[in-house]
Order: C-alpha cells, then structure tokens, then sequence
C-alpha cells in the first residue's frame, strides 16, 4: 500500500520494518503542536534545556544494546562498529548541552554612557531535521540538541531506511521529560516533506543527504526565506606526503575509506601519494584491506557489511568498471571475499591505481568500499587534485610538519582540515563544507548561530543622552 513505510534489510532482503505514513492532517498537527510546545519552551532557561538534553542521552545510552543492533539490521553496519554510533551521539550531545549556556548568552557590545546595549540570540521556531541512513544518529544529533538547547521545537522526519532511530530519539526525549510537543518525528512521504518546507510554521531546515535533494530542499525553503543547513556529502581526498609515518598513515587511510563500507560523507575516497614513498604505501594499503571480513552485518566477525541497497552496490560496480576500462589497475580479488556476489549489496572492497581525473571513481561521490591512489610529485601538485572536485566537506594530510600542514590547508578547499587523521568530527569544531557539499554549520560554539536569529537591544536608560 501507497501510505505504508516498508524497509527492507540489505541483511537479508526481508521486510524489517513496517509503519503507517503520516496523512496531511497529522503533519499540520505536529507542525501546530511544534508551534505551540516552542512558545513555552523558549523561556525555559537555558542551563535547564540542558538538563533535560542530558537525561535524554542518558536515556539514549540505556538501550544501546538495542539500538546498535537495530542499526545492523536497518542499513547494514557490522555488529561490532554500530555500539560507536551511541558513543559519538553521547559525546556530541554532552559536549553541546556543556557549551550551550555560555555559548547562548547575551552579546555585550560595550558600554555606552546613558544605554544598555546588547544582542541577544533569540530561537528560531521549529526546526525541520531530515536524517539519512548512513550514520542515522550522528547526522541527526547535529541539528536535533543544538536546536532544542537553542530553544527550539524540532520534528525529526528521518530517513525510510532507518524509521526506528527516529522513534528511539523520541522515546528518549519522552523519558527525559521534555515538554510534549517540543520533539516529534514523523514518517512521511517526499510530498508531505515538501509541504512542510512551504509551512508557515517551519522556520529552519536541516538537511543531510543528496547534491539534488539538496538542490530541491533550497528552493523550496526560498519561496519563504527560511534559512537552511544543507550536508550534502562528498568525494574527499588525503595526501600522503613524504615525510609521513607510512604505517599510522596506511592505517588510518584504510579505515577512512572503508569504514561502514565506504557509506560515510566524510569518508576517504581518493588519496595522492608523494613519489618518494608511493610503492611502499600501496602495497601495505592494499595488504590490509586484503584482511577485511565481508558478510553478515550480525557475526561479529564482520568487519565490513553489504551496502545499504543492491542499487548502491551496483553504482560502485559501475564505477570500477568504468575505472578498468580506463586502464586502472584492481589491486584486491573479489573471489578472495566468498560473500561477494553480483545482484546482491555484499560487494568486496576494491584498491585501484593507474588513476586519473578523467574516471568516474575520481570525480563521483562513490560512497562505497573502493579507493583510488594517485601519485603525486610535490605539494603543488597535490592540492591541484585535491581541489579538482565539486565537493569540499574534509581533506587531509599526511606529515610530521605541522607548519607545513597549516600553509598547505590554508590553499584546499575544504570545511576541515585534518593533519594524521580523518573521518572524525570533533564536536568543538564547525561542521560544514564549502561548493557542493553544503551551507551552514553544525556543532560548536558556531552551530548555535545557524538555529538562532540575533536580536538587538537598544535601552536608553538617561534621556538627556545621545
């Protein structure tokens, strides 16, 4: 039936999941009730606010066992890594609910004899929040405590992939005893999602998922000059430099790149590698992706799932194909991962060399296990490629010479920069990306600056003052 949510487990092709969709009148409903429950909520103190952020993480915590095994079933993360999503939710949540009161205060602009003067930063409404799949709680929890400890209402409309972690927020928020009304989550069709967009009482839109759907969600969200935060993915690219310790460096470049089997925005999918020390690199990088175990999501013996649809696993066949034809060489044996299978999303990871821009594996978002290694000559030549690209969410470096890695960030094109690591968000740190990657910030201080509106506040307190 047409107004019935179906997910199906890329486990094992079952039906996992079923739930009613929202019809047009329980949409307007939860936008009214958003409204109403913000009205309230906003003069809620702030230390408060986080009082009740930190109940619902504790809430949150308390059925990890659960949640990570839902995950699993819902878009393929092997077993052993999805407990690391409730961590990192935990951290993210804590980290902003510690920051939010000093980070929310009134903006002192200096005295002025006979005033008071001062911005405040005043909530915007009801924030709209649609997750995707991917990391189904960390894309979320960008956006869902910030705006909440901004003073915000929010309703959570997540991903068809993944409708259960939009039920575990609002099951912990009930437990923490937030105010009905002020969290809510919805399960609803592209339609009723476009509706929402020309609600009047939906003031901000963050949005983690496709370039297009991004495309999409901005003009629709411009017929009413509402702000949007738009997380729209990339192609991201790491240099390994010379001077790089080449056994940390491999490490931490195999597990960017195929951690959660490659399904992750900010994850690794193009490396240039300096001359100097290319050979060694790729033959220690491809050494260790040999050692990754494809299968059932739920052995803990899995360290790397199916994708999380056959359709996604075919793109990155095609984009090897393409890569091959090229004349890029494969360095890993699929028949060497019996649970590799065509028509299925199980999908071996893949290592290619002889590459160039010219392939689509280097161009296109892949979002799958495969990686390209380039050589490079010099620095030079390194941050051309790395800026060769539509996309600009992360990028990183690989050096002993912190100076040398700050002049070269200064010159990519990215919103962060890492220096011996990658893949991570640090919760103090914006999160954001520059041409086709997005707008708008998530996290740290900064974060609150996208999910408030300043208000001025001009007093004059002696009339015979100018």
């Amino acid at each position: 039936m047409a107004n019935v949510l179906r997910t199906i487990s890329p486990v094992d092709s079952r039906v996992y999941v079923e739930r009613p969709l929202a019809t047009p009148a329980q949409v307007d409903a939860a936008v009214t009730a958003g409204r109403r429950a913000q009205e309230n909520w906003k003069l809620v103190p702030v230390v408060e606010r986080a009082q009740a952020c930190l109940r619902f993480v504790a809430a949150f915590e308390a059925r990890a066992t659960e949640i990570a095994e839902e995950i699993s079933w819902q878009m393929g993360r092997p077993i052993r890594h999805s407990p690391g999503e409730v961590r990192g939710l935990a951290e993210r949540a804590r980290y902003m609910s510690a920051i939010a009161e000093a980070a929310l205060a009134d903006i002192d602009v200096g005295e002025k004899a006979g005033f008071t003067r001062f911005i405040r930063r005043e909530s915007l409404g009801v924030v709209l929040t649609i997750a995707p799949w991917n990391y189904p709680y960390l894309t979320a929890v960008n956006s869902v405590v910030p705006a909440i400890l901004a003073g915000n209402a929010v309703i959570l409309r997540h991903s068809a992939q993944t409708p259960l972690c939009a039920e575990r927020f609002a099951q912990a928020f009930a437990e923490a005893g937030l105010p009905p009304g002020v969290f809510q989550s919805l399960h609803c069709d592209h339609g009723e999602v476009e509706r929402m967009l020309i609600n009047p009482g939906v003031d901000h839109v963050a949005f983690t998922g496709s370039v297009e759907a991004g495309r999409a969600i901005q003009r629709a969200a411009a017929r009413r000059f509402i702000s949007v935060g738009l997380e729209l993915g990339g192609k991201d690219p790491a240099y390994v430099r010379p001077d790089a310790d080449l056994k940390h460096a491999i490490d931490g470049l195999v597990d960017g790149a195929f951690f959660n089997c490659g399904q992750s925005c900010c994850g690794i999918e193009r490396i240039y590698v300096h001359t100097d020390v290319y050979d060694e690199f790729v033959s220690g990088y491809a050494d260790l992706v040999r050692q990754y175990r494809l299968g059932n999501p739920l052995d803990p013996e899995t360290t790397l799932g199916p994708l999380v649809r056959t359709t996604a696993a075919d793109l990155v066949r095609a984009q090897i194909a393409d890569a091959v034809a090229r004349g890029a060489k494969a360095l890993i044996d699929p028949k060497s991962f019996p649970a590799n299978a065509a028509g299925t999303p199980y999908l071996a990871p893949q290592v290619l060399v002889d590459v160039d821009h010219s392939m689509r594996m280097m161009t296109e978002e892949s979002f799958g296990p495969v990686v390209g290694i380039m050589k490079v000559g010099n620095d030079d030549e390194a941050v051309a490629l790395m800026n060769d690209s539509y996309y600009g969410l992360t990028a990183s470096i690989w050096t002993a010479d912190e100076k040398a890695a700050v002049a070269l960030g200064a010159r990519v094109e990215t919103g962060t920069w890492f220096m011996n690591r990658c893949d991570y968000l640090d919760p103090a740190l914006a999160w954001t990306g520059v041409k086709d990657s997005g707008r708008g910030c998530t996290l740290s201080r900064i974060g609150f600056e996208h999910l408030t509106r300043p208000k001025s506040f001009h007093l004059r307190t002696r009339l015979n003052e100018q």
